[in-house]
């Protein structure tokens, strides 16, 4: 009968701490539906201009000078027209805009992550004067602005032999470094020690460590670093306009810069043809990837 009693009166306790908490429950629910909404309208400030070209790739030329920001209707409807100019424009094939700008952000992302990732490992581990100083030196980089170094970087890249794909991959690598490093070793500092120690009582050199236990531990910081950086190098225009030889490389971000003024005029529906196609495959690779975003920035951040 005791323990009848003491059951009843931790029922019954609980069932008052839940009432208690219901009007903050409430309260809290009333503020997300708040911030939901007003989050929404901004949403819609952001996603609007997209939207705005996509309607405008599929108008005639008149039609986007005298009504942009209407639907296409009988009149105005250009069809795949605008995209076929786009594709076709000059004496430059398309398919090798796509291949350059293929090959710069997959080559520029593999080499970041793969050296950021092992020097930032290397960094945190080893305490040291000379590892603080790169350090300190990286994450300075992230507050340089380009325009200071834009100049001095053309000159170097031209005398260095880099203006091409294969060397501004090593430009990319010096300017996401820091940020690639400050996440990276935000996020080392929270791997315990002892699992390093561990492979090293086991056996395991500094290489087989890394691979096969440091990395696959830091999968969401390396695909969030992955997503930020493709999204970077994808749609840079400056850096790749500086440095390559634009007779015979171009990104599409280069090649849409091409239709506007071209033989004294500007084919505003070429342009908003290509620039949905240069926003749609980075849109559809950020929403497959944007919850490790999130993971990875949180892991690196508060780790440490």
């Amino acid at each position: 009968m005791a323990e009848e009693k003491v059951d009843i009166k931790k029922v019954e306790a609980k069932k008052e701490k839940i009432n208690d908490d219901k009007p903050k429950l409430k309260k809290q629910t009333t503020g997300m539906k708040i911030l939901t909404v007003i989050f929404s309208i901004v949403s819609v400030f952001y996603v609007a201009p997209i939207i705005v070209v996509l309607f405008n790739s599929f108008k005639t030329k008149t039609s986007i000078s005298s009504s942009p920001f209407t639907i296409p209707d009988a009149e105005s409807f250009y069809g795949v027209q605008n995209y076929v100019k786009g594709m076709t424009f000059g004496n430059f094939d398309f398919y090798k805009v796509v291949l350059c700008s293929l090959f710069i952000t997959v080559g520029g992302v593999f080499l970041i992550l793969f050296c950021t990732s092992m020097a930032a490992w290397y960094i945190t581990r080893v305490d040291s004067i000379v590892c603080k100083i790169i350090y300190y030196f990286c994450i300075f980089s992230m507050v340089v602005p380009f325009q200071m170094v834009m100049f001095t970087l053309s000159k170097t890249a031209d005398k260095l032999k880099l203006s091409n794909p294969a060397g501004i991959l090593i430009i990319y690598l010096g300017f996401g470094a820091g940020l690639a490093i400050f996440m990276f070793s935000g996020f080392v500092k929270g791997i315990p020690l002892e699992i390093e120690e561990a492979a090293d009582v086991d056996g395991a050199g500094p290489l087989k460590t890394f691979f096969g236990i440091v990395l696959p531990i830091m999968k969401p910081t390396f695909i969030s670093v992955g997503i930020l950086e493709t999204m970077w190098i994808w749609n840079d225009y400056l850096l790749p306009y500086l440095v390559l030889d634009r007779n015979d490389y171009r990104t599409i971000p280069i090649h849409i810069q091409y239709l506007n003024g071209s033989y004294g005029q500007t084919d505003m529906g070429a342009i908003m043809a290509l620039i949905v196609l240069s926003i749609v495959p980075i849109i559809i690779f950020y929403f497959v990837c944007q919850r490790y975003i999130i993971e990875g920035v949180v892991s690196g951040a508060v780790k440490g």
